[in-house]
């Protein structure tokens, strides 16, 4: 059993590792729910939707600052180790891809906003049904990566990177289409090239979610697989991985 499961002597340090950590979480929720309404703002071109994404990009920055001085507090005043000391470098990591993801929803609502009321032609219209198979794929891997994280389930975690090759194979199906209009059409091309970073966007959404499924490897098993395949995190943990 781990020393965050096991608990601690001191009550206020439990609270702080568990007050951390729901704050990271609700993060996590208003981020998700970020890139769902911006994704739905382009697909039906609701120019509400965008305005309140862009609107709440402040409260996303807000939990980055707030969350990165409560880590730096917590480590200040409990010194953690073990188990413990992963947790609070498992979040501030994490915390970070949440910030860029928070980033990249934005950049959604803003094309989304700029061509609100345009009518649904080429490639806008074409984008719109790439974002209809990609932003679901995207969003509800943020969503159990974010889960994973909340259960510490290193193979749910897992299951979260192996679904990054789906999304990656919608993105550059999207951009072959993409690249078949532009031939057709050399003058759109300004049009296609910002479909192509909306596109993207979610393609990194996807990356940013797979990255915060292997800070749950290291949380749990004290691996850090931030630069290793998808095999290499469904791998066991090895003799020398500790909970301790």
């Amino acid at each position: 059993m781990t020393e965050l499961a096991e608990g601690h002597i001191v009550k206020g340090y439990d609270v702080d590792l568990t007050g951390l950590r729901m704050k990271f979480l609700e993060m996590g929720a208003l981020v998700h729910d970020q890139v769902q309404r911006a994704s739905r703002a382009l697909i039906q071109g609701d120019a509400d939707s965008s305005r309140t994404v862009l609107a709440r990009e402040a409260r996303v920055n807000e939990y980055d600052l707030s969350l990165d001085e409560d880590n730096i507090a917590l480590i200040a005043r409990r010194q953690p180790m073990g188990s413990d000391l992963r947790v609070v470098i498992s979040i501030a990591r994490a915390v970070t891809d949440l910030e860029r993801v928070g980033d990249e929803a934005k950049k959604i609502a803003r094309y989304s906003l700029k061509h609100h009321g345009e009518r649904d032609i080429q490639p806008l219209g074409q984008l719109r049904r790439d974002v209809r198979h990609m932003a679901p794929l995207a969003a509800s891997m943020l969503r159990d990566a974010l889960d994973a994280f909340d259960r510490m389930d290193p193979k749910a975690a897992v299951r979260v990177a192996e679904r990054d090759h789906e999304l990656n194979t919608e993105f550059h199906a999207a951009l072959r289409s993409l690249v078949t209009v532009a031939m057709e059409d050399p003058r759109k091309l300004q049009a296609i090239v910002e479909s192509v970073l909306v596109l993207k966007a979610l393609e990194r959404i996807g990356d940013h979610a797979k990255s915060i499924a292997r800070h749950v490897i290291y949380l749990v098993q004290g691996r850090d697989v931030r630069h290793e395949d998808t095999a290499v995190m469904a791998a066991p943990p090895s003799g020398n991985d500790t909970d301790k």
